[in-house]
């Protein structure tokens, strides 16, 4: 729901940028403000997306290798990937976001430009987007482990391996 609904949030930086192009052009007025808020919506629809697209496996990789591996050895790389690099990644940015944020909030810091926002909601932003790509690892995480269990069937394979597994409800009379 959240990587869907952030498309609305790219929308609002290009009125808010078009809107701020046409004030400065037409009153020869500007403000650091509307330049700000665009960076922090164009930021935030990056940020929160990338949970989506870990989840839609859309993520930028070199399929230089991945793409000749079997659907079952393209899940091993995965998971091994998820367990060894994405989630000591998400978990050491998300502990020191934390106090970032806090420090941030408590003090009121604001942006050093004149007219500038307060920065404490960007910061907020950056952690709810670590925050959910870390979720969105562990669920790839326990979906790829039962995959690779034939626990679970693998639905978004394309081709013969995308048979369900063996075991699974309904399927073993087949």
């Amino acid at each position: 729901m959240i990587g869907k609904s952030v498309i609305w949030l790219i929308f609002a930086s290009l009125l808010i940028s078009a809107g701020n192009a046409v004030v400065r052009k037409t009153f020869d007025m500007s403000s650091n403000a509307w330049l700000e808020i665009q960076w922090y919506l164009y930021g935030a629809a990056f940020l929160l997306a990338s949970a989506y697209a870990l989840r839609k496996n859309e993520h930028i990789r070199v399929d230089i290798l991945y793409g000749k591996l079997s659907r079952r050895g393209q899940h091993k790389v995965d998971l091994f990937g998820h367990v060894f690099f994405l989630m000591p990644f998400t978990a050491t940015i998300t502990a020191y976001l934390i106090p970032y944020v806090g420090l941030s909030y408590a003090s009121g810091e604001v942006s050093n430009s004149a007219g500038g926002l307060i920065l404490w909601p960007a910061k907020a932003l950056l952690l709810a987007g670590f925050v959910l790509l870390m979720l969105q690892g562990i669920s790839e995480i326990i979906k790829k482990a039962a995959i690779l269990m034939n626990l679970m069937e693998d639905t978004e394979a394309d081709g013969p391996e995308a048979a369900p597994a063996a075991g699974v409800a309904g399927e073993e009379g087949k």
